[in-house]
This record gives C-alpha cells, sequence and structure tokens, in this order.
C-alpha cells in the first residue's frame, strides 16, 4: 500500500476487481463450502493491522473464540453473530459493527457477503479482564456523543472547530479503537498522518488533500482508509460525521 489516503471501493482500486482468496479452511466451517475474494488497502506484518474489502459466498463458522479484533461495514447481504450463550446479533447491509478479539461466537452468512474491514491480529498476549462479558457490538449512529480535545492550533487555519465523541471500544492496550466522532467546519494544513485510521462518513462533506496537487471530495456512505504517515489535509464547510477505527502503536 502506498502511503496516501485511499478511498474504500467494493470492487477494490478503480473497480478493478476482487482477487481470488480460496476457500475458508474447512476446519472452520460448520455448513457451506465458503469460497473467499478480496483486496487489500493495508498488509502491515509488523503490527498485524490490515485493512480492505472481502467478499464470501454462504457459510456457517465454528463457534469459537474470535481470533483478532475486527472492525466491519457491510455492504451486502447480513451476518448473524452467535454468541456462546445464545444471544445473537444480526448485521444488515450498512449497518457497522465490530468483535473483540476473544469474542466466544461463531458466524452466520445465509447468503453472499462483502465488507469493509478492519483487522487487529494483537500478538502481545493481553487478554481481556473478563473474556465471557465479550460481544459483537453493532455501532449505534445515534448514540450521545461528548465534547474532547481538538486537533492542534497551530495546523488550523482560521476558526478552531468543535469535536466530539463517542470511544465505544478499546482493546485491553488502548491501540485499537472504534467509535463515532464529529466536528464543526474547519480546514487544517498538510500534515504527516499520525495513525491508520478508516472512516466512514455519516453525514457531512470533506475535502482531502495530500499537499501534492491530490483532491477528494467525501460525503456520506464513503469510506476511506488513511496509513500512518501519509499527508492528509482536511477542509469542511459543513459539519461532519463519521465512524473511526484507528489503530495507534504504543
Amino acid at each position: 500500500m502506498s502511503n496516501k489516503f485511499h478511498r474504500m471501493e467494493p470492487n477494490g482500486p478503480q473497480g478493478q476487481g476482487l482477487q481470488d482468496w480460496g476457500n475458508v479452511p474447512t476446519d472452520l466451517v460448520v455448513s457451506g463450502s465458503p469460497h473467499q475474494t478480496g483486496h487489500r488497502y493495508l498488509d502491515e506484518k509488523a503490527t498485524g493491522v490490515s485493512a480492505g474489502v472481502w467478499a464470501c459466498t454462504p457459510m456457517s463458522g465454528k463457534m469459537g473464540s474470535y481470533p483478532v479484533h475486527e472492525y466491519m461495514t457491510l455492504l451486502e447481504g447480513s451476518v448473524t453473530i452467535v454468541h456462546k450463550d445464545g444471544s445473537e446479533l444480526t448485521v444488515e447491509a450498512g449497518e457497522s459493527f465490530f468483535i473483540p478479539k476473544g469474542t466466544h461466537c461463531q458466524w452466520i452468512q445465509p447468503r453472499n457477503v462483502k465488507k469493509y474491514y478492519v483487522i487487529w491480529n494483537d500478538g502481545s498476549g493481553t487478554q481481556p479482564k473478563d473474556a465471557d462479558t465479550l460481544r459483537a457490538i453493532k455501532i449505534d449512529t445515534e448514540a450521545k456523543l461528548s465534547p474532547c480535545a481538538g486537533p492542534d492550533p497551530r495546523f488550523i487555519i482560521g476558526e478552531q472547530p468543535q469535536w466530539t465523541n463517542n470511544l465505544m471500544f478499546a482493546d485491553p492496550t488502548g491501540q485499537w479503537t472504534v467509535g463515532l466522532w464529529s466536528t464543526t467546519p474547519y480546514e487544517r494544513e498538510v500534515i504527516p498522518f499520525p495513525r491508520h485510521e478508516l472512516m466512514h462518513i455519516l453525514s457531512g462533506v470533506v475535502t482531502l488533500s495530500d499537499g501534492q496537487g491530490h483532491e477528494e471530495v467525501f460525503k456520506a456512505g464513503d469510506t476511506l482508509f488513511v496509513s500512518k504517515g501519509a499527508p492528509l489535509g482536511w477542509k469542511c464547510s459543513v459539519d461532519v460525521k463519521k465512524i473511526f477505527c484507528i489503530f495507534l502503536e504504543k
């Protein structure tokens, strides 16, 4: 992946199609012969972080401990997550959810599924305080937001914005987080982005730039991924609200 921001597309960059990723291993499957295709916008072996688009034919997986932290925005189909205690979470196309590592659950998709994802395969061995309480969680896009710290004023062009957020999940190490964020209109000069972040725009319009003549406009329903260190400028003339999934290595 090049060091820049990427508009995530259901069929990969510039609609070029998804690569064949083969079948889901049979030892993970209860029913179906699930075949996978996908594209990775990030695959960082050193940290265990990856992001991309994944598609798969119908399947039911085995009940077990979820092996990674994963955020997902569902593009097509539906997924039901069955927890060890029998409780279920069903996610439909257009909705976003996440599964903490160690969640004891089963994945069931009755028809073809396509999703954007951000995965962190935490290799630190850090364990949750109580794994039995872990659940897949659907993101409530109407959840209440509270004031939070704003951008470094050294990089703001014009009036300082007002930020609010709702941190819905942080892994036990505090490096992988998921939540909601909003801002009033503001402009920020191009700086090296300090983290990996998926942004799913819920409302408003923002123009992002790389300082080298490339600009793109993102609006409600769009999803983008920014890699750590990518040059990124921000400009919005209206309020913007987004879902975020961040990895910031400590």
